[in-house]
C-alpha cells in the first residue's frame, strides 16, 4: 500500500472528515490534552504540526510532529480502525524519522509515560519516550 505522508496546513471537507475518522476510535488519552478529537486536529491545522498519510486521496493516518529547535516530537499517532494492521502507521513514523533525521535533530515519541501502549511503541520503535 504506496502511503504518501505530507503535512497538513490546511485541509479540504473531505479530509477534515477522513481526520475525524481516524481519531473517532482513540481513547481519550490519546487526545490529552485537548478535549476532544475536533480539537487536536484543528490545533495541529493551526500550528502546521498536523502530518498524515495519504491513499487513494483519502487520509488513513495522522500524527503531530513537532519541529523545535533542539529535538523533535512525534505525538498523537493514530490509524483508521479499519486500515489498522497495513503499515500506514510505520509508514508515518518512518517518514518522521526521516525529516528528523534530514533535519539533524533527534526524534522523540511524547505520549503519556503511565499509557502501556505508548511505552511499547516507543521500545519497539526505539525512540524516547516524552511525556505530554
Amino acid at each position: 500500500m504506496p502511503v504518501h505522508v505530507e503535512t497538513l496546513t490546511t485541509a479540504s471537507p473531505q479530509d477534515r472528515l477522513d481526520l475525524a475518522k481516524i481519531y473517532a476510535d482513540a481513547p481519550d488519552w490519546l487526545l490529552a490534552p485537548h478535549a476532544d478529537a475536533e480539537q487536536l486536529i484543528a490545533a495541529g491545522l493551526e500550528s502546521g504540526t498536523l502530518i498524515a498519510g495519504r491513499f487513494n486521496d483519502r487520509l488513513l493516518g495522522a500524527a503531530r510532529l513537532e519541529r523545535n529547535d533542539d529535538r523533535w516530537r512525534l505525538s498523537h499517532l493514530c490509524v483508521r480502525k479499519i486500515t489498522r494492521g497495513r503499515g500506514v502507521g510505520r509508514r508515518l513514523l518512518d517518514e518522521a524519522r526521516r525529516l528528523a533525521g534530514a533535519a539533524g535533530k533527534p526524534l522523540y515519541l511524547a505520549a503519556p509515560a503511565d499509557q502501556l501502549e505508548s511505552q511499547v511503541l516507543a521500545a519497539r520503535t526505539q525512540l524516547p519516550l516524552e511525556p505530554l
